[in-house]
């Protein structure tokens, strides 16, 4: 096992919730952290504490951020007119690897970071093999013809386990997606409350 799919198991207990909606998250099984220390009893957790975990859960989520570059992706957000944890989460969804995973080309967000970068992927009809490429309204996002008969791409698209969102319009036969818009908070299909606006308090503070 990868150093990434272990620390995506263990973010699952560590927030004691199933991150990613999975029915294989260890958290089903174990509702306590990972770790010698896990079934604790939990103490009071402080206001930078929640909000700590209100960003690292969002991080962890989009699986493959760093801090740097998540801290960009809030600046940015910060810059703009507007709401700044709505920005946030507009900003997170017109990634490119968030896009290929919301499309159900892929199972997982680690697995989109990987598939984009291997190159299997067109962004109107171009090639984009960077993961935090970011897409714009009109967009259209598809797999690499010789690359969709791969049995990762058809087990994601024929599961069950998700639906995809109403700001992209999905072809499943030539397997595309159209990015319509950047989304807001209350549209992103997240397994779990997510809580920007407390990140935007841990960066603000």
């Amino acid at each position: 096992m990868s150093k990434r799919h272990s620390a995506k198991y263990k973010l699952d207990r560590r927030m004691g919730e199933n991150i990613w909606g999975r029915p294989k998250s260890p958290i089903n099984k174990r509702q306590y952290g990972p770790g010698q220390h896990g079934q604790r009893r939990k103490s009071k957790v402080s206001d930078f504490g929640l909000q700590l975990r209100a960003k690292q859960k969002l991080k962890g989520y989009y699986g493959n951020l760093t801090e740097k570059q998540f801290r960009r992706t809030y600046d940015e957000a910060a810059r703009r007119k507007g709401n700044t944890s709505e920005n946030l989460i507009s900003l997170l969804e017109a990634r490119l690897d968030a896009i290929v995973y919301r499309a159900k080309f892929v199972p997982t967000p680690f697995a989109a970071r990987q598939f984009v970068n291997h190159g299997h992927v067109l962004v109107n009809g171009k090639r984009v093999n960077i993961a935090s490429y970011r897409c714009s309204a009109g967009d259209v996002i598809e797999v690499r013809e010789r690359s969709r008969n791969m049995a990762l791409v058809l087990e994601a698209l024929q599961s069950g386990e998700r639906e995809t969102p109403d700001y992209l319009e999905v072809d499943t036969k030539h397997q595309s997606a159209k990015f319509i818009r950047a989304p807001e908070l209350a549209e992103v299909p997240y397994p779990v409350k997510m809580e920007p606006n407390l990140v935007v308090e841990f960066y603000a503070s």
